[in-house]
């Protein structure tokens, strides 16, 4: 009769399976998450909270805040959505036409680059002319505006509970607020909130692959209703 050897698993056997099941483990959990939208429930959630928080904030410092979406700026740009706060140093009111306040915004970023170069051209212009360090009258209009402007500023608002944020790179968001004629699905978004303890009427769709939820915000309390489903936008 024939001896029967046992053989048992080598080392490099049992490496090599539990990395197969993790390597399966890992699949499964990514797998469910993406069929019931986890990552996107818990960002709308969150995204809910910080809504809550910046009303009281605005109400209670007397300031006029915001909250910033920085969205993707194309369909194809895969970068993760991020969203932080501003306030600016008093009570300001909000433009009624946000898509042209969009508009103006990017054409002031263009202005004061502009504004910057023109600067250093006089600034390097006098350095090789003359000695007068006199402020000419352009000088003193830009410093005026340069005062009105610095006024009107948001600064960023960081506290513990209400610091920027980074979504999942699986979750994608919309944008809707009352003075708004679509939805912002790609580029800066806004929502405001201002101190006498009122919001704009806003409309947030966080989405995962098929699976979305709807921010509703009220303008009056600053509460937040999460809905189980992508609301379409109101028209009127």
């Amino acid at each position: 009769m024939s001896r029967r050897t046992r053989h048992g698993f080598t080392l490099l056997e049992l490496i090599i399976v539990i990395g197969i099941i993790a390597l399966l483990s890992g699949g499964a959990v990514m797998a469910i998450g993406g069929l019931t939208g986890s990552k996107a429930k818990a960002s709308a959630t969150e995204l809910a909270g910080t809504i809550r928080l910046l009303y009281d904030s605005a109400a209670l410092t007397g300031k006029t805040c915001r909250l910033v979406f920085e969205l993707p700026s194309t369909k194809d740009d895969d970068s993760p959505v991020k969203y932080h706060a501003e306030c600016a140093k008093s009570g300001l009111t909000a433009r009624r036409d946000r898509d042209e306040e969009l508009k103006d915004l990017r054409d002031s970023e263009k202005d004061r680059e502009r504004e910057k170069k023109k600067k250093e051209d006089d600034k390097r212009f006098r350095s090789l002319g003359s000695d007068d360090s006199a402020p000419t009258a352009q000088e003193l209009m830009a410093r005026e505006k340069s005062r009105v402007e610095e006024e009107a500023k948001f600064d960023v608002f960081s506290t513990e509970e209400i610091a920027e944020r980074a979504l999942p790179d699986a979750v994608r968001i919309t944008v809707w607020t009352k003075h708004q004629r679509e939805a912002v699905k790609q580029g800066t978004a806004y929502m405001y909130f201002f101190p006498q303890g009122f919001t704009e009427r806003s409309q947030i769709a966080v989405k995962q692959g098929k699976n979305a939820w709807t921010l509703l915000v009220s303008p009056l309390t600053g509460k937040v209703a999460i809905v189980a489903d992508e609301l379409e936008v109101p028209r009127s």
